[in-house]
């Protein structure tokens, strides 16, 4: 079964972020077509890019470096639940992903966005072409969420709707097919 991580991008203290990350989560166990991993970079911690060599070569010299390679390079296709900061992503997402390369290469990346009226979809716009330098293949449906705070409960917790639970299905069954057509250029012999 591959593995789909989903990487909550924000960091920021009384972030909505990781509470839509394990609203996700769940929906993507229900789905049952992934092994599931939650990955929060707010406990990956990784410092500002730091490494002196570029991320190509994949000579990492520092631990966090390693950790973070290894954690990327185990997942078969990505989620990334982002909020839009002034129309783009956030810093942190940013250099998590300029930390790697080869990682990412040839997988699929599927995007839950949040934020006010347009849901935080100018954050995944500015996110594509990034992604496709990396060869990485977005999803066609995504998850935006509009005006977030209307599904966050008095505990904190993210709820959803049924129009949300429906959005991650299509995505996921996205995810799922893109990741056997991608399988195969992720190969060792494959460039």
């Amino acid at each position: 079964m591959p593995t789909l991580q989903i990487i909550v991008a924000s960091t920021r203290p009384g972030r909505v972020g990781l509470p839509i990350g394990r609203w996700v989560r769940d929906r993507a166990v229900e789905h049952g077509a992934f092994e599931v991993e939650l990955v929060d970079l707010a406990e990956v911690g990784l410092p500002f890019l730091d490494e002196p060599k570029h991320p190509r070569l994949g000579e990492y010299q520092h631990q966090h470096s390693k950790e973070w390679s290894a954690t990327i390079t185990r997942g078969d296709a990505f989620v990334f639940v982002t909020p839009e900061y002034n129309h783009s992503f956030n810093a942190p997402l940013k250099n998590a992903i300029d930390f790697l390369y080869a990682e990412w290469r040839y997988k699929p990346v599927g995007f839950v966005s949040y934020g006010g009226v347009a849901g935080g979809t100018r954050a995944v716009q500015a996110l594509k072409p990034i992604l496709a330098i990396l060869r990485m293949t977005p999803t066609v449906a995504t998850v935006p969420i509009p005006f977030f705070g209307q599904y966050v409960d008095g505990q904190g917790r993210f709820l959803g709707s049924d129009a949300l639970n429906l959005a991650c299905v299509g995505m996921f069954d996205e995810l799922q097919r893109l990741d056997g057509i991608l399988r195969p250029a992720r190969a060792p012999h494959a460039s």
